[in-house]
């Protein structure tokens, strides 16, 4: 189900009404459905929101996340906006998972994707359990057509490559994709030795994965790594689960890592892929407001977001 966004989300402190260079996301976010009738504008970023835990619920996780693509808003609202004077934050609403229909809605989801890739402007998803990520290449393959060599660039604890026999999951995304498309690549940085079991680590192994161990990502050769994955494609799509940071920083999600990434690790991450041009989506996945502590972990996803949206435009 398609949910317009409550325009009162988007409220916070007001600096000054008419100056552009005091203002903040709030009053420059526009909260548009997507018909085909938008106008373009060249500085634009496109925000679509996938409210579901069901993929969580089927792998055994703590539910919650359905209600962070609100409460993301909410604290992206008053931050400051640094972005091009005349840029545009649309707000396209959200997709909302009713009745455990997961398959549906992640359908629903990659129609909307690709309507705001149509524009040519990037796109940026909040989840939402990690099953966004599978929606969102829906879209992204709908937008490129069938034969584009698509780059799946994953920030995660976890491959996310579980049978998916009985039904898929927010455990079973990468493997899908991977089955169904001979045009997909994968490449995850952050797994966590321990957090993975030795069929997983097998599993990638056998369909050509490219992982990066949290504890061995130094800077440059992790840039290095990225810059020849993203050469390597036609087009690159984002995403991060936030349990790929450390508990200490991120509380709220399903599955908490007490040896994650540092926030700043992340920042950098994003800061780097997001400028590369052959990137045009990136969705931000697990943010549990149900058990986060005094909304750091949303407070994170939002200047996380906003990292995001910067660097697509090259800030």
């Amino acid at each position: 189900m398609f949910k317009k966004t409550d325009d009162a989300i988007w409220d916070g402190r007001l600096d000054d009404s008419e100056n552009r260079e005091s203002f903040r996301y709030h009053q420059v976010v526009k909260c548009q459905v997507l018909d085909g009738t938008e106008e373009n504008v060249e500085d634009m970023v496109t925000l679509i929101g996938f409210a579901c835990d069901e993929g969580v619920r089927r792998n055994h996780g703590r539910v919650g996340a359905k209600k962070a693509p609100d409460e993301i808003r909410e604290q992206l609202a008053s931050m400051p906006f640094r972005g091009p004077l005349n840029a545009t934050v649309i707000d396209a609403g959200t997709i909302v998972c009713e009745e455990n229909k997961l398959e549906a809605a992640q359908e629903d989801l990659g129609k909307t994707v690709a309507k705001a890739l149509k524009r040519e402007v990037p796109c940026i998803v909040l989840g939402g359990g990690h099953e966004t990520l599978y929606g969102q290449y829906l879209g992204v393959r709908e937008h490129v057509g069938k034969e584009a060599k698509i780059g799946l660039l994953n920030i995660d604890a976890h491959f996310d490559m579980r049978p998916y026999d009985e039904q898929p999951s927010s455990g079973t995304m990468f493997k899908q994709i991977l089955d169904q498309d001979p045009h997909a690549k994968y490449f995850v940085c952050g797994i966590q030795r321990y957090g993975n079991t030795t069929e997983l680590f097998r599993r990638a192994d056998e369909l050509g994965v490219t992982y990066l161990f949290e504890d061995e990502m130094t800077d440059e050769a992790t840039k290095a790594s990225i810059k020849a994955f993203v050469n390597d494609c036609d087009v690159v799509l984002l995403t991060l689960c936030m349990d790929a940071i450390s508990a200490a920083h991120a509380p709220g999600v399903s599955a908490p890592a007490p040896f994650g990434l540092e926030p700043l690790t992340v920042r950098t991450l994003i800061r780097e892929i997001c400028k590369e041009k052959k990137v045009t989506s990136f969705s931000l996945c697990e943010v549990n407001p149900v058990v986060d502590e005094n909304n750091r972990t949303s407070k994170l996803a939002a200047h996380i977001i906003n990292e995001a949206t910067m660097s697509f435009w090259g800030r």
